[in-house]
């Protein structure tokens, strides 16, 4: 049982780090939108 425990634990783990993984790319790919925004603004000033 306690190696059922720990198999779905570890699968649980590689999940959640992957998810962390594509959450950053998004997360870095708006910012890098907004920094292109806020030079497009800034150069049209």
């Amino acid at each position: 049982m306690i190696r059922v425990i720990l198999i779905g634990l570890s699968l649980f783990a590689i999940s959640a780090c992957e998810t962390a993984k594509g959450a950053g790319k998004d997360i870095e790919k708006a910012g890098d939108a907004i920094q292109g925004a806020a030079t497009d603004v800034q150069e049209n000033l």
